[in-house]
């Protein structure tokens, strides 16, 4: 399997892990003390370091590290609308749109060649 996709698949599943982790407290555990719900994303978060860490580790290879940071970007943002929308009921907003496409245009700039 190529670098770029084992590394995006572990990107993205980290990344629902530390969704989940950081938001979804706001609506599961709002009526829980502050420090409750820490322990509880603590304890999501170590799913996401458990496949995160791999991923870097494994897209270092061939990815710079500027790279690395923007394919993460992309896909946080990927993971993050549809858990905003479908888990916390969020509203569908237009700066979803114009956020993906200044992500675009940094994947652009930091992957071509030259």
């Amino acid at each position: 399997m190529p670098v770029l996709l084992q590394t995006s698949f572990l990107l993205i599943l980290s990344n629902v892990f530390m969704t989940f982790a950081w938001y979804a407290h706001l609506k599961n555990l709002s009526g829980h003390k502050w420090y409750i719900a820490a322990l509880i994303s603590w304890g999501i978060a170590l799913f996401e370091y458990l496949l995160q860490v791999p991923a870097n580790r494994i897209g270092y290879t061939e990815l710079s590290l500027a790279q690395l940071k923007i394919l993460q970007e992309v896909i946080t943002l990927s993971v993050f609308v549809p858990f905003a929308l479908f888990y916390m009921r969020q509203p569908l907003k237009l700066d979803f749109l114009w956020a993906g496409l200044c992500l675009v245009g940094a994947v652009y700039f930091l992957f071509r060649s030259g």
